[in-house]
């Protein structure tokens, strides 16, 4: 089926629905933009409040591209500290996180489902 065809329009008047899949500690919310059902492909805005942990390392099969808007993510694997202006592209299989947000953190995140195969050098 896809994703719908649309046009400009406001999201400041979307519920935010709260995310439990993931998080071991806090709360999370997203808004879903716009969503492929039959391949459970999505763009949203994510949000983590102030103190919001993650659990686990993740990996998936898709495509997720994730630029933080506001606030942060501290990765709790790595010990590095992600920021807003801050950008990322995972490709399906690849581990990422577990992550805290110490101060809250807006993400914009596009998921989506393509070949994996990468260009060489």
């Amino acid at each position: 089926m896809g994703k719908p065809a649309l046009e400009f329009h406001a999201i400041e008047n979307m519920r935010w629905k709260r995310v439990t899949k993931s998080i071991k500690k806090g709360k999370a919310w997203e808004k879903i933009l716009s969503r492929d059902k039959d391949n459970n492909i999505f763009t949203r805005l994510y949000k983590l409040d102030p103190g919001c942990e993650t659990k686990g390392i993740l990996s998936h099969d898709f495509w997720e591209e994730i630029y933080i808007l506001e606030g942060g993510l501290v990765d709790l694997r790595k010990r590095k500290i992600y920021t807003a202006g801050m950008y990322a592209c995972r490709p399906p299989g690849m581990k990422h996180g577990p992550y805290a947000a110490p101060v809250g953190c807006l993400l914009f995140e596009v998921r989506y489902k393509c070949p994996t195969k990468t260009a060489k050098s």
